[in-house]
């Protein structure tokens, strides 16, 4: 499938089978998803791949899944053979911005607070994207969705306080779904601009 076709597949995925995603597929997809530009190479995100039937009842749970259910909504989170958190660092940031060879420890990038653009945000971003079109790649389907619960997942998954989930990409060989109501607004015609706003 070319680069275009994979784009215009796109699209967030909330019911998959109960077929597994293959080791080797999952490892070309997180490997496609660590593949983004990152700040000074600081390197400062991480994916937490999870495949444990338990462990991915347990985030369902703690992102409310029941309540989307009842909504009328399949159990996509639980029912997702995968489970990708995508994960950011500033602290590695604003180590990689104390380097002598991007001003040192007094270069005011060296804290996290002074960064006019926290870029580990955007980096995240798009790993997220990358997430998403190498699943849409290898013939599979994905969703994303955040999560208010973010401390008591980090909890379950034992990542460490310097590091921050921003949310979850679930992958796996679609179902049928329900399509977000969202979709009927259309596509906005003022998103793209030339020379000036």
């Amino acid at each position: 499938m070319d680069f275009a076709e994979v784009v215009q597949r796109r699209r967030m995925v909330r019911n998959y089978t109960s077929e597994r995603v293959e080791p080797n597929v999952l490892d070309r997809i997180l490997d496609t998803g660590i593949r983004i530009p990152s700040a000074g190479f600081s390197q400062g995100v991480f994916l937490v791949a999870v495949t444990d039937a338990e462990t991915r009842g347990e985030i369902a749970r703690l992102c409310g899944e029941e309540e989307y259910v009842a909504d009328g909504f399949d159990p996509w989170i639980s029912g997702a053979p995968v489970h990708i958190l995508v994960c950011v660092s500033s602290a590695v940031y604003a180590d990689r911005y104390a380097a002598a060879d991007k001003g040192g420890p007094d270069s005011p990038l060296a804290d996290a607070d002074n960064w006019p653009v926290p870029y580990w945000w955007v980096d995240g971003g798009a790993a997220m994207q990358n997430l998403l079109l190498a699943a849409v790649d290898e013939g599979l389907a994905a969703g994303f969705l955040g999560s208010h619960r973010m401390p008591e997942i980090k909890t379950l998954l034992g990542i460490p306080d310097t590091v921050s989930p921003i949310g979850i990409v679930t992958i796996g060989h679609p179902a049928p779904d329900r399509k977000s109501g969202s979709l009927k607004r259309g596509r906005r015609p003022d998103t793209i601009h030339r020379e000036r706003w």
